[in-house]
């Protein structure tokens, strides 16, 4: 059988040979680490150079999750992996419903721990799955392909677009060298690798930063948040989230560590609930009733001093 064939992808900036590392096999450990970290230092600044169009995606996001929407990713190999990370940390982080935002992997789960052959180059695969999850014009779907060529990643993201969504591409090359026309497109673009066309290196660690940057702030743009913390979880889940949720209800609630967890317990492991319940000396019930007229945001909740 013979191997697949494509187009010669030798132009793009991630598959080029880095200079800096020609002698990567001959360097010492110490050298090889220094190396690595210095050319790490282009994906932080590759984010920034993006932040502008980051920002154009986080308010189009924000929309869409703010009128009951989802956010969507869809990606291949690392990136897809990486799309699949960010996904799953938000209903712990967040509070978020499962299906609120979702991770579309070329191979499915199986890709997660082992390559799929084949997967990321069936375009009509990335339509056909983008189509079983219903997706709208209520929706966001953003595409992450280090290389911006994957094609299960263009025609996911094509038929989003026919079907109305908005749609969002996270790319680690130059316009130039692979056109689009979705609605945001970012470029980050972090040179060569040190080893060459293995974008799970700067490209991977400028993903994560992005899509870190693109659900934190989305959500905490939703109320997810409260001065930086993350009270919208359920502390039940283990000890460590018990005692967080402990010290959170302390310091907002205004209440000794005792009495915090007591509230914790009567709020069902609630943060949110909780606070709110020691701030205006609420059962939960009405805690719960304040929230929801709030939309959820504690900040509108508590009293001015507090806010």
């Amino acid at each position: 059988m013979s191997a697949p064939s494509g187009p010669d992808r030798g132009h793009l900036a991630t598959e080029a040979a880095n200079p800096r590392s020609a002698d990567l096999e001959r360097l010492s450990a110490a050298e090889a680490v220094e190396l690595m970290v210095n050319e790490d230092r282009s994906a932080v600044a590759a984010v920034e150079a993006a932040s502008h169009e980051l920002a154009a995606l986080i308010q189009v996001t924000s929309e869409k999750l703010a009128a009951g929407g989802r956010l969507v990713y869809v990606g291949a190999g690392t990136s897809g992996r990486l799309a699949v990370l960010d996904a799953s940390e938000c209903p712990p982080t967040f509070g978020v419903d499962p299906g609120q935002v979702r991770a579309i992997i070329a191979g499915g789960e199986r890709a997660l721990r082992h390559p799929v052959e084949g997967a990321e180059d069936d375009g009509p695969a990335g339509a056909a799955a983008v189509e079983a999850l219903d997706v709208s014009r209520a929706d966001v779907v953003v595409g992450i392909t280090a290389g911006g060529t994957t094609p299960f990643v263009h025609g996911a993201l094509e038929r989003a677009r026919d079907l109305g969504a908005a749609t969002g591409f996270i790319a680690c090359v130059p316009r130039e060298q692979r056109p689009d026309d979705y609605d945001v497109s970012i470029r980050l673009l972090v040179g060569p690798e040190v080893l060459a066309g293995s974008s799970r290196l700067k490209a991977g660690t400028a993903t994560k930063l992005t899509l870190n940057a693109l659900t934190t702030i989305t959500m905490s743009r939703l109320g997810k948040t409260h001065r930086g913390r993350m009270v919208d979880v359920d502390t039940s889940a283990n000890a460590k989230l018990v005692d967080r949720g402990a010290r959170l209800v302390a310091e907002f609630g205004g209440v000794d560590r005792e009495r915090a967890l007591e509230l914790l317990r009567q709020a069902g492991g609630s943060a949110k609930v909780a606070i709110l319940m020691a701030a205006r000396d609420l059962d939960a019930k009405a805690a719960r009733d304040q929230l929801e007229a709030a939309g959820g945001v504690l900040g509108r909740t508590l009293p001015p001093q507090e806010g």
